[in-house]
């Protein structure tokens, strides 16, 4: 459940705390991350994971763009906008999905079977399909709140990094750019979307929105590992 939000409108301060109350529903506690920052998948499970975690980096550029066609207002658009280009890259070759095929690769899987998708279990589709249909027809403020699974995610990419090049070190050391590259951008790009949430999520509608479109994220995250747990135990 989301936490219940006084019909009288939030402090800014009371707000942010609720916001970053929801860090409990995050997907680090999820089985599967434990058991990966653990060093206990398998080389297969690892893959099954960076396969169908594409589908869900495939769709980011595609989200951040639906930020931008949503916001009618020209200063939050142009601080959005490089929110596309970091996924998508400037030219061919580069940004974060260049930097994931690469990821790809150093745990042994071939472009081909990452880009055609044939690893993408069911479960990982609908719920990223899910998220990305509700930044398309969701306020701007909606799809801005639901962003801030940021806040959350530079210690778990930073412990993530620490258990991969101590637990599996048959992973080539250049796949891991992309956390390399993301972590700071990451850290950065939390306090200016919890920034925008916080001044223009106004009133108390608003806020309950924003706590559930947050809410709403983590419970996407947490399924898309729900799915790949599922599928590496059926195995």
């Amino acid at each position: 459940m989301v936490p219940a939000v006084p019909l009288t409108v939030l402090s800014r301060d009371a707000f942010a705390e609720a916001l970053r109350g929801l860090g409990t529903h995050y997907w680090d506690r999820h089985p599967f991350h434990v058991r990966l920052h653990a060093g206990r998948c398998t080389p297969d499970e690892i893959r099954s994971w960076v396969a169908n975690r594409w589908y869900y980096q495939r769709c980011l550029a595609q989200k951040n763009a639906a930020v931008v066609a949503n916001c009618p207002l020209p200063e939050v658009r142009r601080a959005w906008l490089p929110r596309v280009t970091f996924h998508d890259g400037t030219v061919e070759g580069t940004g974060g999905l260049a930097d994931w095929l690469a990821l790809a690769e150093a745990v042994g899987l071939s472009r081909d079977e990452v880009l055609d998708e044939r690893h993408v279990l069911r479960g990982v589709r609908f719920a990223v399909d899910g998220y990305l249909h509700f930044c398309l027809t969701r306020p701007w403020t909606e799809s801005v709140a639901a962003a801030l699974t940021e806040l959350f995610s530079p210690d778990l990419m930073s412990d993530r990094l620490r258990a991969w090049q101590r637990h599996y070190d048959w992973i080539k050391p250049d796949g891991l750019a992309y956390f390399e590259t993301r972590i700071p951008v990451a850290r950065s790009d939390s306090a200016a979307t919890l920034d925008l949430v916080l001044t223009h999520c106004t009133t108390a509608e608003q806020q309950r929105a924003a706590l559930a479109a947050l809410r709403f994220k983590c419970d996407v995250l947490g399924a898309m590992l729900d799915a790949v747990d599922y599928a590496a135990a059926a195995a």
